[in-house]
């Protein structure tokens, strides 16, 4: 976390919204990679979150991140990602409320 003259600078949140676009077989032989992908964000500390749309396919990734730039570097890390299993639109999150 980054500090400016004293007061904790809290990092952006960014959201990756996707929709799956391989059939469920192709897909999950990639989720394994997926989540240990999770847990390495997890452990460096960008408090992620996933999970996916109960009623169609896809899903969501919630992340904190320095920077947009930042944000979709990780993205491009994600094993759906990189395998041609999603769609996706990354946004910044601005947070009004906790």
């Amino acid at each position: 976390m980054s500090f400016v003259t004293g007061v904790k600078k809290l990092m952006p949140w960014f959201v990756k919204i996707e929709e799956g676009k391989v059939d469920k077989s192709t897909f999950d032989q990639y989720v394994p990679a997926h989540k240990a992908y999770i847990q390495d964000l997890i452990a460096k500390g960008h408090k992620a979150r996933t999970g996916y749309w109960a009623q169609q396919r896809g899903g969501m990734l919630l992340f904190e991140a320095a920077s947009k730039e930042e944000a979709e570097a990780i993205i491009a890390d994600d094993p759906l990602v990189q395998n041609g299993c999603v769609n996706y639109q990354l946004y910044e999150w601005r947070i009004v409320m906790e």
